[in-house]
């Protein structure tokens, strides 16, 4: 292909200058991404925080549920991304029972994101779950 160093950016002369990514535009798409890997860590760190050394009781789970959302939503919101979040949290006692989720979403791929982690201590599961849609 004929490309030409423009301003530090390879440009292609078929492609009009306004169409054409320079660094950044793609700095800015890397800033505004959906990092799986950070919202893991929110999510664990969430959890973690309320329900470490926690017994499974009844009486506080709706406490705890609010309390795990509420942080993840906080500190998603905190990376100051262009991303409206939805949290998720179950807590399920450890007793034998069976428990099935499922979500579905009709998003952007190149954009939008989820992740999901399964915590578990000796008394509870805790599975949260925190979508992240580009706006």
């Amino acid at each position: 292909p004929n490309l030409a160093l423009q301003r530090g950016n390879w440009c292609s002369p078929a492609i009009p200058r306004s169409q054409q990514n320079t660094m950044e535009d793609l700095q800015t798409s890397e800033e505004a991404a959906f990092v799986a890997e950070d919202i893991n860590n929110i999510i664990k760190e969430s959890i973690d925080s309320i329900l470490l050394n926690a017994t499974y009781s009844q009486q506080k789970v709706a406490q705890w549920t609010a309390q795990i959302v509420e942080s993840c939503i906080k500190r998603t919101t905190a990376l100051n991304k262009p991303f409206k979040y939805v949290a998720t949290c179950v807590i399920l006692q450890k007793n034998g029972a069976g428990l099935h989720t499922a979500s579905s979403c009709y998003w952007d791929n190149a954009t939008d994101g989820s992740r999901t982690v399964r915590w578990e201590n000796k008394t509870m599961y805790c599975v949260t779950t925190v979508f992240g849609l580009a706006f």
